[in-house]
């Protein structure tokens, strides 16, 4: 390739990925989040406080790959700050775990073109070096497995106290993949897992509970289970069906468990009125899914549930 030639294609590669990082910061300002302003408090992942290294070698991450990898970590609620690459994995004695998707970093170096140096050694002067950026994809040692116990870190425990015990228990039993961090609640139904912040990331720690269910209740609604409609984009009136289906499935189970969480802002339930004025037989379809989402959870308990009066009537409007 003549010097020329790898200096556009250089140029191009560059520009594409500057564009990428551009974009992914702005989408992080959009979002609220100052990525490069630590943002280890109460309302994200309890992440040491420290900058990222590299868990192999111990050098630490710098630029650009810190607002990344800082963002990975509170985004996704990685406990740490160590990362690996694939085959650095490997070579500890560890693994990947099946199914994990890296982070993409940058890595800043220079070359020199066979017919640059071979041009200075003819000219007898210095050859020039064409900076380029190289991306390369590295995992969190929370997405490995099989590490060195000295590389694996463990998240701080829980506060004895925060999760009461019968929504522990009925957590554990349902063999969900619950996993807990970061600054957001969700559940993947791609790779059927459920997120939700650590309780001491919620200023009243008891509310932490509806959300944990609230999660559950979708998790409920996977294909392998009650197989509800799940693919309803946000903003949607089926992602808001759902939402609806969800918080009643955390509130039936809630009130079955003896929590009382505080009422929710009433901005979160906007959407929901747009669906009840639209469709008057919404929240009769969206009891009744709830109603089966909070049995199918709570037979998870050790201990029998109360017997629960089915109303027929309630079954039929939601076939009608």
């Amino acid at each position: 390739m003549s010097r020329s030639a790898a200096r556009a294609r250089a140029g191009q590669d560059r520009t594409s990925l500057y564009s990428e990082i551009t974009d992914k910061i702005i989408a992080e300002l959009e979002a609220g989040r100052v990525p490069w302003v630590q943002p280890w408090g109460t309302a994200a992942a309890k992440a040491s406080l420290a900058m990222p290294k590299n868990a192999a070698t111990q050098r630490r991450y710098s630029g650009v790959n810190v607002l990344i990898l800082w963002g990975a970590v509170v985004e996704r609620g990685f406990a740490g700050q160590s990362w690996l690459t694939f085959r650095q994995a490997l070579s500890l004695g560890g693994n990947v775990r099946k199914g994990e998707h890296g982070t993409t970093v940058v890595y800043a170096d220079r070359f020199i073109p066979d017919d640059e140096r071979k041009r200075a050694e003819r000219d007898g002067d210095e050859p020039g070096a064409i900076p380029f950026l190289k991306r390369f994809t590295v995992f969190n040692t929370d997405q490995c497995e099989n590490l060195p116990d000295g590389l694996v870190t463990a998240p701080p425990p829980v506060s004895e106290g925060l999760i009461l015990p019968q929504a522990e228990g009925l957590i554990a039993a349902t063999g969900a993949d619950f996993r807990m961090g970061g600054d957001r609640a969700f559940y993947n139904p791609a790779r059927d897992y459920v997120q939700v912040p650590r309780p001491d990331a919620y200023f009243e720690p008891i509310n932490w509970h509806r959300t944990a269910l609230h999660e559950l209740g979708h998790w409920v609604g996977h294909p392998s289970r009650l197989a509800r409609d799940l693919t309803g984009a946000f903003g949607s009136a089926s992602y808001a069906k759902e939402e609806l289906v969800a918080e009643m499935t955390s509130a039936f189970v809630c009130a079955s468990l003896g929590i009382v969480p505080t009422v929710r802002h009433a901005d979160y339930i906007g959407s929901w009125l747009e669906v009840l004025r639209e469709d008057d037989r919404a929240i009769v379809r969206a009891a009744s899914a709830a109603s089966k989402a909070a049995d199918y959870l709570l037979a998870f308990r050790p201990a029998p549930s109360e017997p629960v009066d089915t109303i027929q009537a309630a079954d039929e409007l939601e076939m009608a």
